[in-house]
């Protein structure tokens, strides 16, 4: 048999997310895992569902059997087949009740007079809230058509144009064409809501970090909403009596969702200054740091420059000074040679001569040996006169040893 033509969301997105969280949370949906068919949870329907809102009352807290049994058929995804059995069950209205919310969520809102239609003026009479109010389940089925609010939850929205066909069918069939109020108020914070305990709200708005059941009453006793709610509506808040407050939101819902919708958008501008603040620090510290670097960078440079101009004037010095010393040095040569230039040549050639006579009496004496002096010392001997010494000895020197 084929499925029920859906509108297309996902299970975690046809309920509130405070309210699926704490479904599937429950120990009592864990408990339901051992329930595998149809005709199983529809027993289960028959014995424990005295009411169909979404949250238990008293000073009980949670979701309702009611809620996490129809979670549980969002899971096994019913057919066409089974849904006319839950319609037309004659057991308990109850199982019809969870069979219309099932296709208010699930199924596409073009499908949905079709659906509804064969039972918009059912007499049956069940009561829907816990309060004992009783109605009929035609008034029921033309409260999910035209209602936005489900015992103050919220249903998947319906297109305009939808909505338009919807009541001018209506019309047409001379029914009511407004909310009539069987399922709670058509806004929030409505009285009806009011009778769940704040410690209730207060516990699931800080288990899951969200405002529950969007009351005021909520915002003051939720630990959440207290380090959020700015200092000014505290003091205000303060100087109220907790009566007045009641009744106030009793008095104006309206009023009160659109200070819902102002306190929200006031957290919003503030995430949003300290996300900027945030931003802005980062910059500067940022800029800091690339101010910093550029220092640096200036410095590491002016020294590298400092130490190479001090190592340029060191070498620029020695080659200074080896300059000087080789400009001396060759200044002297210069003038040496020039000196030299000047002295006559005639000069020079007499003192070549001398060298050269000098140099040669003393290799003659060098291989003959002394005989001037060995003369010298035999004549003294003798009494003989002195001969003269020079070169006129040297050849007699030469010839006498030649002979």
């Amino acid at each position: 048999m084929a499925e029920i033509k859906s509108s297309g969301r996902s299970i975690d997105q046809l309920l509130e997310k405070v309210l699926c969280m704490n479904i599937l949370s429950s120990e009592y949906f864990r408990d339901l895992l051992r329930l595998k068919t149809y005709h199983e949870v529809i027993d289960e329907i028959y014995v424990t569902v005295t009411h169909v809102e979404p949250w238990m009352t008293g000073n009980c807290r949670g979701p309702s059997t009611a809620f996490c049994l129809l979670y549980k058929f969002f899971t096994m995804k019913l057919t066409v087949k089974q849904m006319h059995g839950l319609l037309k069950h004659p057991d308990s209205p109850y199982i019809r009740a969870i069979g219309f919310l099932y296709l208010r969520y699930v199924a596409d809102p073009k499908t949905l007079w079709s659906w509804y239609e064969p039972y918009l003026k059912d007499d049956e009479e069940f009561s829907p809230g816990s309060n004992g109010r009783t109605a009929t389940m035609g008034a029921y089925v033309i409260d999910l058509l035209l209602g936005q609010y489900y015992f103050d939850t919220l249903f998947p929205r319906i297109p305009v144009p939808v909505m338009r066909t919807v009541v001018a069918n209506l019309e047409k069939m001379k029914l009511p064409t407004k909310h009539c109020g069987v399922t709670g108020e058509s806004t929030r914070g409505s009285e009806e809501s009011a009778r769940r305990p704040p410690s209730v709200k207060a516990s699931l708005s800080v288990s899951f970090g969200q405002r529950a059941p969007h009351r005021a009453s909520t915002r003051g006793s939720s630990p959440v909403r207290r380090t959020s709610t700015p200092s000014y509506d505290r003091d205000e808040n303060s100087r109220r009596s907790p009566n007045t407050r009641r009744s106030h939101s009793r008095d104006l819902p309206d009023r009160d969702y659109s200070d819902r919708d102002r306190d929200r958008d006031r957290d919003r501008d503030r995430d949003r200054d300290r996300d900027r603040d945030r931003d802005r620090d980062r910059d500067r510290d940022r800029d800091r740091d690339r101010d910093r670097d550029r220092e640096r960078r200036y410095d590491y440079d002016r020294r590298s420059r400092e130490s190479y101009r001090k190592d340029y004037d060191r070498r620029e010095g020695s080659s200074r000074r080896s300059r000087s010393r080789s400009r001396s040095r060759s200044r002297s040569i210069h003038e040496n040679s020039r000196h030299e230039q000047n002295i006559p040549s005639t000069s020079r050639h007499e003192s070549k001569e001398k060298t050269s006579a000098s140099s040669n009496l003393a290799k003659l004496k060098d291989l003959y040996g002394d005989l001037g002096s060995q003369k010298k010392d035999g004549g003294e001997d003798k009494g003989g006169p002195s001969k003269p010494s020079g070169t006129e000895e040297v050849i007699r020197l030469g010839g006498s040893s030649w002979r």
